[in-house]
């Protein structure tokens, strides 16, 4: 199969809820309120309670409480919101997934890494709104899951290829895609903004001529989480001076942003996924 394949399979599996929906179809609507939104998001506690523990955590660093999801969509802006929304229906649809506990636990550890190394990266290039960056390292491997719902023993494949060669080099090999493109595919499946379709689709794409700024610092963040999490990775192993230098990025400013990571992941990972705290 193909990673269309994949997706299509996957559809009928992971599903967003219809709550969801209804959030999106309002934020999609011009007329529709801040009050309006809230009083979805209040219909679901889980997802009220969520979104207000992450509006009041360092990651945005807002002086004052947020104590209403009402504040919380005015002093973070509906788009953020909305990003949160998807961050929490995401990791609520892959909870039926069949696959092993440490696997998963290890899964949205690597993505939460992604996530903060990215917005961290946003943050000090002076990205207007780097916070919006943070969904797209939650999201960027979830074919992962995908393909270990359906074809378990590939992803095991992925994972026994070639140690010399990098974990989406080994999805090629072995699937004909990465498991970037298929995430991608069941992103456009799920109607979310091209904004997080087309970076994610090009995460693994060297080639920086043409790409967004949004996709060369995905490109950068997930190698070094990869770096992060593999002691035997150095700088130059994961990208050049050359990559990092078109974007005003230097070692230093990579350390930085795993320190960050480092100081910053477990307070994310209790409110998205508690169980993968236990890993640390």
């Amino acid at each position: 199969m193909d990673a269309i394949e994949y997706a299509e399979q996957a559809q009928d599996v992971f599903v967003l809820s219809d709550s969801f929906l209804r959030i999106k179809e309002l934020i999609d609507n011009e007329q529709s309120t801040i009050d309006d939104i809230a009083d979805v998001i209040l219909l679901d506690p889980a997802l009220a309670g969520t979104l207000l523990k992450l509006s009041n955590s360092s990651f945005f660093n807002y002086p004052g409480k947020i104590d209403t999801v009402s504040k919380a969509i005015l002093v973070l802006g509906i788009t953020e919101v909305y990003n949160l929304v998807i961050a929490y229906f995401t990791t609520e649809a892959f909870k039926s997934i069949e696959a092993e506990q440490d696997f998963l636990d290890q899964f949205w550890a690597n993505s939460v890494d992604c996530a903060l190394i990215i917005k961290y990266l946003g943050t000090k290039l002076r990205l207007k709104n780097a916070e919006r960056l943070f969904i797209l390292g939650i999201l960027h491997n979830i074919g992962e899951l995908v393909v270990k719902q359906i074809a378990p023993q590939q992803v095991q494949a992925c994972q026994q290829s070639s140690e010399h060669l990098f974990p989406w080099h080994n999805q090629q090999q072995i699937l004909g895609f990465t498991f970037g493109e298929c995430t991608a595919e069941l992103l456009k499946l799920w109607q979310l903004p091209f904004s997080l379709v087309g970076p994610i689709r090009e995460q693994d794409n060297s080639e920086f001529d043409f790409a967004t700024l949004e996709t060369k610092l995905l490109y950068i963040a997930k190698r070094l989480a990869l770096k992060n999490n593999t002691q035997t990775l150095g700088f130059n192993d994961v990208f050049s001076a050359k990559e990092l230098a078109k974007e005003n990025i230097n070692e230093d400013l990579l350390a930085e942003a795993i320190a960050y990571c480092d100081m910053e992941r477990l307070s994310i990972l209790a409110i998205l996924n508690p169980g993968a705290v236990m890993i640390y």
